[in-house]
C-alpha cells in the first residue's frame, strides 16, 4: 500500500481530484471580495507577492484571476507533492522549497527557491507564499520581506474563507471549503520594503505584514458569519447574538 501510494500515478491522479474539487468549491459558493475594486488597484502593480497564513494553501488561489500567472512556493514533503499537481491543474506553478527554522535553510532548498521566486517575478509571475514559518502559527517570519527588498515587488496580504468548510485541528488551523456556501476574499494594504532597509525597518514592515494578516482573516471570517479558529486571543472578538 506504501509503495502505490508513494507512486508518481497515485499521486497524480488525488492531485487531480483536489484540483477538480476546488473548482467545485470556487463555482458553487457565492464569493465578495473587499475592498470591491482590488483589482483594479492591484492589477497595475503586478507582479505581486501574495501572502497568506499557513492553513489557507488549499483556498488562496481562489483569489487569483484567470490571466494571472503565478507561482507558489511549496514543501519538499510529499503532502508539498500533492498540493504541486493540484495547483498544477488550477493553473499555478510550483516551486518547490522552504524555509528551515532554526537549522540550515539549504536543507530544505530554501536559497534555491528564493532564486526561483526571485526569477518567477522579473519573469511577470505573481509568487505566492506563507509568511508564517512552519510549526509556528500566524507569526510572520523574514522570508517574504527579504523576498519584497530583494525584488523591489509589493506585498499584498490575502485571506480567503468559506461559510462551508472543514476546520482542521493542526497546527496551521488548516481549513477547506465545501460546495454550496457563500465566501470573502479579503485583501489587506500593500506594503513595500525598501531596497536600503535596515534591520529596524525590516522589522516594522515584518510586524505590519503579521498585523494585516491577523486582521483580514478576521474580517473574511465576520463576512461569512463565522470566528476564526486560528485568531489570537486578544483580536478575538464574539459575534453579534452570543453570550
Amino acid at each position: 500500500m506504501k509503495k502505490i501510494t508513494r507512486s508518481r500515478a497515485f499521486q497524480e491522479t488525488v492531485g487531480y481530484i483536489i484540483a477538480r474539487y476546488l473548482g467545485l468549491v470556487r463555482r458553487t459558493n457565492k464569493f465578495v471580495m473587499e475592498p470591491p475594486n482590488a483589482y483594479d488597484s492591484i492589477g497595475p502593480m503586478m507582479p505581486v507577492i501574495a501572502a497568506m497564513w499557513h492553513g489557507q494553501h488549499f483556498m488562496i488561489h481562489f483569489a487569483k484571476r484567470p490571466e494571472d500567472k503565478a507561482a507558489s512556493l511549496i514543501s519538499r514533503s510529499r503532502d508539498g507533492e500533492l498540493n504541486a499537481i493540484a495547483l498544477k491543474h488550477l493553473g499555478v506553478r510550483g516551486i518547490r522549497g522552504s524555509g528551515a527554522r532554526g537549522r540550515d535553510i539549504r536543507a530544505k532548498g530554501g536559497v534555491s527557491a528564493m532564486r526561483k521566486m526571485l526569477r518567477a517575478l522579473k519573469r511577470n509571475e505573481m509568487v505566492v507564499l506563507t509568511a508564517d514559518v512552519p510549526k509556528k502559527s500566524r507569526v510572520c517570519g523574514m522570508g517574504i520581506i527579504t523576498l519584497a527588498q530583494m525584488s523591489g515587488r509589493p506585498i499584498v496580504p490575502v485571506a480567503v474563507v468559506t461559510s462551508r468548510r472543514i476546520d482542521f485541528n493542526s497546527w496551521d488551523h488548516a481549513s477547506i471549503g465545501l460546495p454550496f456556501g457563500k465566501g470573502a476574499i479579503v485583501m489587506g494594504p500593500t506594503v513595500y520594503v525598501p531596497e536600503d532597509a535596515d534591520s529596524e525597518t525590516m522589522e516594522t514592515l515584518r510586524k505590519q505584514v503579521e498585523d494585516s494578516l491577523d486582521a483580514i482573516h478576521l474580517r473574511a471570517y465576520e463576512l461569512v458569519g463565522s470566528k476564526d479558529p486560528g485568531a489570537k486571543a486578544h483580536l478575538v472578538q464574539k459575534l453579534p447574538g452570543e453570550a
